[in-house]
């Protein structure tokens, strides 16, 4: 029989991740927040000189989701930064490509995120409550992005991510910078959110 094929990626941080069978020993925030600041939200089809990366948009989810919930301890926020961390390997997908994948991308997507959650001491799966608090998050800032940065009218991206109440995004911003830097500031947050749980 002809080997299995090859289901593993090479990590800078030296680390071998099995993506059907990741283990969050092989798992490094140094891994993630370099993968996630070189991948760009909207397939890159934003306006700018850098593209809007995933590592950004996580941090802009975890502050409006500690907006939400002020407070959220710690390990929340966490996750909230954490919750597209997967992309990292697997890239960011639009919403009309994954359903057009199938159920296979979320079986994959599932079994990172645990592995990454017990690799910094959230449970494998996040309660409904706390899961149904960063979606909303995510679905005010993709409005924001939607809206400042990737050409949707408010009309337009108010049907496809709902409409924000008056007031939900007074003092967001986007940042649209170099990947070392959006790199540096998702390390960051990172250690800071550890420190305190």
């Amino acid at each position: 029989m002809p080997p299995p094929p090859r289901a593993w990626q090479r990590m800078l941080s030296g680390r071998r991740l099995d993506l059907l069978d990741p283990t969050p020993m092989d798992i490094e925030i140094e891994d993630i927040a370099h993968g996630l600041a070189f991948v760009a939200r909207w397939n890159g089809q934003t306006m700018g000189d850098h593209p809007f990366s995933v590592a950004e948009h996580s941090l802009l989810v975890e502050e409006i989701f500690t907006r939400q919930h002020p407070g959220a301890p710690a390990k929340w926020r966490l996750a909230a930064l954490l919750h597209d961390a997967p992309e990292y390997v697997i890239g960011d997908m639009i919403s009309p490509v994954k359903t057009a994948v199938g159920p296979q991308y979320g079986e994959l997507d599932t079994r990172l995120s645990a592995a990454i959650h017990i690799r910094f001491g959230l449970p494998a799966a996040l309660p409904r409550t706390v899961k149904l608090g960063i979606k909303r998050a995510d679905k005010l800032s993709a409005w924001l992005e939607a809206t400042r940065i990737a050409g949707f009218t408010d009309p337009e991206a108010d049907r496809f991510f709902g409409k924000p109440r008056p007031g939900a995004t007074d003092g967001l911003h986007l940042h649209l910078r170099e990947p070392i830097i959006a790199r540096a500031a998702y390390t960051a947050r990172h250690s800071s959110l550890l420190a305190q749980m």
